[in-house]
């Protein structure tokens, strides 16, 4: 198959220092080396795919390139034992889509170890609508209940509430009996997230407290947070004693305004989450 050729999304670096979006035949001998070669039947937009495909050098260091951090698909080579062709196979998590073309093309090759088989119960476009996002409000929802936090312990924090991560974490911990408080700077959502199951929802500013106070009245159990800054800072210093904050984004800001009292005071737990080798950092 190495003179097949397909179509992928290029992005490109203009003379100018701009980027340019177009779609583009590609051959198989382009794609990097790896065990399993997939041809690809879905992929999900996400939020890295948009910071890759407008030249964002901490995602992508090179260009030209084709994202897609994650992608569905048929097996049509395989070096490894533990595919054969026609597995249907998710590609999700390590360099895809970062540096290793990625989802957005119809072929994608990779090493054996990024694979996995689809789950019997979900189609390849069922898998790709979870994508990344679901598969990383999972991993956060699975760290809060490592850490105790059940929906007995009191109410879950979701920021960033109408992003990818944010309403697959509202809509799931709804489903397995959390209370739900979904913040978000985006009030005429607000039936969506109701829909979803959120019991209350907040603005960002009233969940931003910037009084410099190194603790707030505790009445989170437990946080998911996609977006970091101030809103995380003020999520941390209102956890209840023994609660337990997960954080995977960086939307608002990559810094956290924040003393260490709440940890030493209350003993909350505090666990990123990077969608990397075996899915937990």
């Amino acid at each position: 198959m190495d003179s097949e050729t397909f179509k992928a999304m290029v992005v490109q670096e203009t003379a100018a220092g701009t980027y340019t979006r177009r779609i583009a035949e590609k051959s198989l001998d382009d794609l990097p080396a790896g065990e399993v070669l997939v041809r690809v039947h879905y992929s999900s937009l996400n939020y890295k795919d948009g910071l890759s495909a407008t030249g964002h050098r901490g995602v992508t260091k090179r260009y030209p390139h084709t994202p897609g951090v994650d992608a569905a698909g048929v097996v049509e080579e395989s070096l490894s034992e533990a595919f054969q062709p026609g597995d249907q196979v998710i590609v999700t998590s390590y360099d895809l889509g970062m540096n290793t073309p990625g989802g957005f093309g119809q072929y994608i090759r990779v090493p054996a170890g990024w694979v996995v088989p689809l789950p019997e119960n979900l189609s390849p476009k069922e898998s790709m609508a979870y994508g990344s996002a679901g598969l990383t409000a999972g991993f956060c929802i699975l760290k809060l209940q490592g850490h105790g936090i059940t929906p007995e312990r009191g109410e879950i924090l979701v920021t960033g509430a109408t992003g990818g991560v944010g309403s697959f974490a509202v809509a799931m911990l709804a489903k397995i009996g959390y209370q739900v408080v979904a913040v978000t700077g985006k009030m005429d959502e607000k039936q969506f997230l109701i829909d979803l199951g959120a019991k209350e929802i907040i603005s960002r500013d009233e969940a931003t407290d910037t009084s410099g106070k190194p603790l707030l009245k505790g009445r989170w159990a437990g946080v998911v947070d996609a977006v970091g800054g101030e809103i995380l800072a003020t999520a941390i210093r209102s956890t209840k004693l023994h609660g337990a904050v997960t954080c995977c984004g960086n939307v608002a800001s990559p810094d956290l305004p924040i003393n260490v009292y709440p940890f030493i005071l209350r003993g909350i737990s505090r666990s990123g989450y990077l969608l990397r080798q075996c899915g937990i950092a």
